[in-house]
């Protein structure tokens, strides 16, 4: 109960007499938290790759620590939302290709990296194992200047490493329009069970 015959009304602290000015403080924690959430936004970035067929190539980029989500689709060609088919046909010009968001504070792009060289042959021009065609060439698309350069040093690496007996043949060039593929082949294996496509 209420003592001294107060009501609950009575209770009830003025926030200007504290010297707070309450709109400005709701404000600032309305910016507090939509700077925050804009952080954790931007801590994420992209990265799109080519290798093959993109079922197996999902899987494994899927699986690294870091990497938060990945999306299977066509991209580096001339059409505008191509369908399966369409790129089948080795008419489009596009790749099958993967894009994945990731936190560089838990995963870096040169990490990635390693994970790309290691899941394909990035020797043989327009074919891995039985599949043929230029939709299943081996790509790096780069979304900034810094992945430029990070795909380029590693293919240096890699040559003067000896690790492939032949020339390494994958394109490093910009990222350009993606266009998702269709749900079918989303997360293949996860639905449909396997692992990878070969290699």
């Amino acid at each position: 109960m209420y003592g001294c015959n107060k009501s609950k009304l009575d209770y009830i602290i003025n926030p200007n007499e504290l010297g707070i000015d309450l709109e400005e403080s709701i404000n600032s924690r309305i910016a507090n938290r939509y700077i925050m959430s804009e952080n954790k936004i931007k801590t994420l970035q992209l990265a799109t790759f080519a290798a093959g067929c993109f079922w197996g190539v999902e899987e494994s980029f899927g699986k690294i620590k870091g990497v938060k989500s990945t999306m299977v689709g066509y991209t580096g060609g001339r059409w505008a939302n191509p369908r399966y088919k369409d790129v089948c046909t080795d008419l489009t010009g596009h790749a099958e290709a993967i894009q994945l968001q990731y936190d560089p504070q838990e995963v870096t792009y040169e990490e990635i990296l390693k994970v790309f060289w290691s899941i394909h042959n990035p020797t043989t021009r327009n074919r891995q194992g039985p599949d043929v065609g230029s939709q299943y060439r081996s790509v790096i698309f780069y979304h900034t200047p810094d992945q430029e350069l990070s795909a380029r040093r590693s293919i240096e690496e890699l040559e003067k490493s000896g690790r492939f007996s032949n020339r390494i043949v994958t394109e490093i060039v910009p990222a350009t329009a993606f266009y998702k593929a269709e749900e079918f082949h989303q997360k293949y294996y996860q639905k449909r069970g396997g692992g990878s496509c070969y290699f």
